[in-house]
């Protein structure tokens, strides 16, 4: 984007923000933001730094926009407060709400074209453009929710969402201990470490990965509904049925991908380990183990995901009474969304913090990698 363009698109939102002064907030034609003191002063405030901002240079613009955004949303969500808004929200009410949106989305755009010298710098860039567009959809998502009065039985605010979570600490606890600890965690290092083993064994004898591999492929296309009612009759309603499952959905793509790695090595390293005298063992240690390990963390990673699905799916089908799934099945049939919600937060969480955890294992590990190279 050119300094034109964004100078251009930035003097749209300030038209907007300046239109909707005079525009009704509600269905009461006489609520508008000039009659308003403290939104009227926001609003123009962010409508000034919008304006500033296509004339700046680069981050003093990025700077300013964001400044214009935090007051812009701030006021609109301020707004909100007002019953005869909340639920009956107008065009004086969203027209500001687009152009901080288009302000934002403008911003880190602008953001993510910065190519900034210093690593910690550009790592810091890295790191902020996701969490300030995730910002912005949980912005947009608050406002829409509480500007259009959804009921909380079909979508619960963030803000919601977020006060049921905090008060609902212990119960989530529990739950996460439950699903994640004991019933996916247990089954994702059986599931991975077995399919790491066998691997291993089929890559030394050939015949064997001949005739595992389509057994293990009709194993991966087994359905979860299918296997976690049988794992549950095997063994029993608590966790270890579920690291059953878990276990064996992540066999098969570690089985696959640790062969793809371990048949990477090149026919020259070969030829060169065979020329030392280097026996299996030695071959496997120096040559066809580093050479498998970008495809064993792809595997990981895959897994880390897939994982938590099939334990969060198997509690639909017999557990105690506690554990993710057990809380989103009981709790959406009492109608409890922000509890389900709530639920699925904590999922997502720690589904991206584990994966975040064997990334960063992949990168000390796999640093040579010439995808790691600057």
């Amino acid at each position: 984007m050119t300094e034109r363009q964004f100078a251009g698109a930035l003097a749209i939102a300030v038209i907007g923000m300046l239109a909707a002064i005079g525009l009704p907030l509600s269905s009461e034609p006489a609520m508008a933001l000039y009659g308003r003191p403290l939104p009227l002063t926001a609003t123009l405030a962010a409508a000034a730094l919008f304006a500033a901002a296509g004339l700046l240079p680069p981050v003093w613009s990025i700077a300013a926009g964001f400044a214009g955004v935090v007051i812009g949303c701030a006021m609109s969500l301020d707004l909100l407060g007002d019953p005869a808004i909340a639920g009956n929200a107008a065009f004086g009410f969203w027209l500001p709400v687009l152009a901080t949106w288009l302000a934002a989305g403008l911003c880190v755009t602008r953001l993510a074209n910065l190519r900034p010298r210093d690593n910690a710098v550009a790592r810091t860039v890295n790191l902020a453009i996701p969490l300030l567009f995730g910002a912005m959809v949980i912005y947009l998502w608050e406002v829409a929710v509480r500007g259009f009065g959804v009921p909380a039985v079909l979508m619960p605010s963030p803000g919601a969402t977020a006060v049921r979570f905090v008060h609902s600490l212990p119960m989530l606890w529990a739950d996460f201990v439950q699903t994640f600890i004991l019933g996916m965690l247990t089954g994702y290092v059986i599931g991975c470490g077995a399919g790491f083993m066998v691997a291993l064994i089929a890559h030394r004898y050939r015949f064997l990965g001949q005739g595992l591999l389509p057994i293990g492929n009709f194993v991966s296309a087994l359905p979860i509904v299918g296997i976690a009612p049988i794992m549950v009759m095997w063994f029993g309603f608590d966790w270890p049925s579920k690291a059953a499952v878990v276990a064996i959905i992540t066999f098969f793509p570690m089985l696959v991908n640790t062969l793809a790695g371990l048949a990477a090595a090149g026919h020259i390293e070969r030829d060169l380990m065979r020329s030392y005298g280097a026996g299996h063992a030695q071959t496997l240690g120096k040559l066809y183990l580093p050479a498998a390990m970008p495809f064993i963390f792809n595997a990981l990673k895959i897994n880390s995901t897939l994982a938590f699905i099939g334990a969060i799916v198997a509690e639909f089908f017999g557990t105690p009474t506690q554990g993710i799934g057990f809380r989103i099945s009981i709790e959406a049939g009492r109608m409890a969304l922000d509890v389900v919600w709530a639920e699925i937060t904590l999922a997502a969480i720690a589904g991206m913090a584990f994966y975040g955890i064997v990334a960063l294992a992949e990168r000390a590990t796999t640093f040579w990698h010439p995808s790691y190279r600057t």
